[in-house]
């Protein structure tokens, strides 16, 4: 049975009280408040009542590392069954905060290249986990004036898969635009592609319209099914038709898709494979690709392109007249790079 989240529990707990407390207990969860005690807008009581059932914060930090340049941190979360996932702080180009989100405890996605696949699927995080993530983010910084103050992004990069955890992940979304300063394009959800759920995301008017990452790591069939086990016949023709559709509905200039692509060392780097991509990329409704160096995980044959090669590689798909970027990797030292996320638990 699924874990009720915050607001379940509120109306299951506290029946009686006015439909206005729920709201006041939301705002009280991003204000600067650390406990439900500070929270002096709701009565005595009622505070009482909260902190015995309902955790000011629904994970526990387990372990905090910081990488060797200090503009990556990595912190491994306890869940109240006792669960391990992992989320990232990291150091963006405006001297501001990333953080990279888990949607899941594992993946059931099993892209060869990636740590966290190899842990196959524990289960979803519920929302106020995901939502969580971001507040226990805030509440860290606050601790540390010293740090900058603002997380000005966010991105569905961490561990699993979102819109296998579509639900969640969209309350998720709707909280953070409720009650914090990001907007819809400071919000990216980074999905395999799970072709029936893109089709949901367009269909679904409560789906908030955040930036949408598609994995693609090659524009061969044959190439991506090695790579990502998990792709469907025809997928690439399926989700060109998608594109175009996300862009009569989506798309404008700061609504695109963006493609990513991991470039892994004569498996998917050829100036050949390159031309199918940008090929491919073309025929669909956005050009932005962004290529991903591969990051090390323990056990994986897998190696990163040599930089002559993915130069070569960008070379070629900036040929086509096509919008190039690479991903700066952060906290590689601290496995908490594209990748690497991994937890073991027990």
């Amino acid at each position: 049975m699924k874990a009720l989240n915050r607001k379940e529990r509120f109306k299951k707990l506290f029946p009686d009280e006015p439909q206005y407390r729920l709201e006041q207990v939301n705002q009280a969860l991003f204000s600067d408040a650390k406990n439900w005690d500070e929270v002096s807008a709701l009565p005595s009581s009622l505070r009482l009542g909260l902190e015995k059932e309902i955790p000011w914060l629904s994970v526990e930090a387990k372990q905090l590392v910081w990488n060797s340049r200090q503009d990556t941190c990595k912190a491994l979360l306890t869940a109240n069954d006792g669960l391990i996932f992992e989320t990232v702080l990291m150091k963006n180009k405006r001297e501001q905060w990333t953080i990279c989100v888990s949607s899941q405890v594992g993946c059931a996605m099993a892209c060869t290249f990636c740590a966290t696949g190899t842990m196959g699927l524990k289960r979803s995080l519920i929302s106020d986990e995901i939502v969580d993530q971001y507040r226990f983010w805030k509440q860290y910084l606050r601790e540390h004036p010293e740090l900058p103050q603002r997380i000005s992004n966010v991105v569905f990069m961490g561990m699993g898969e979102p819109t296998a955890n579509y639900e969640s992940v969209k309350e998720a979304l709707h909280t953070w635009l409720k009650y914090t300063d990001l907007g819809l394009t400071r919000i990216t959800v980074s999905t395999v592609g799970i072709l029936p759920v893109l089709k949901k995301i367009l269909e679904d008017p409560e789906w908030p319209s955040v930036r949408i990452a598609i994995s693609l790591h090659s524009a061969n069939q044959k190439r991506r099914e090695e790579i990502v086990p998990t792709t469907v016949p025809h997928f690439l023709e399926k989700l060109k038709t998608w594109s175009h559709d996300y862009a009569k509905k989506l798309g404008n200039r700061r609504h695109h898709i963006t493609y990513e692509y991991t470039l892994l060392n004569e498996v998917n780097d050829s100036e050949e494979l390159a031309h199918e991509l940008a090929k491919y990329i073309r025929g669909t409704a956005s050009s932005k690709i962004n290529v991903i160096p591969y990051n090390p995980v323990s056990g994986k044959s897998f190696h990163r392109s040599q930089q002559e090669r993915t130069d070569r590689f960008k070379e070629v798909l900036r040929g086509y007249d096509l919008t190039v970027t690479q991903r700066k990797t952060m906290g590689d030292d601290i496995a908490a790079a594209c990748g690497q996320l991994v937890v073991i638990n027990s």
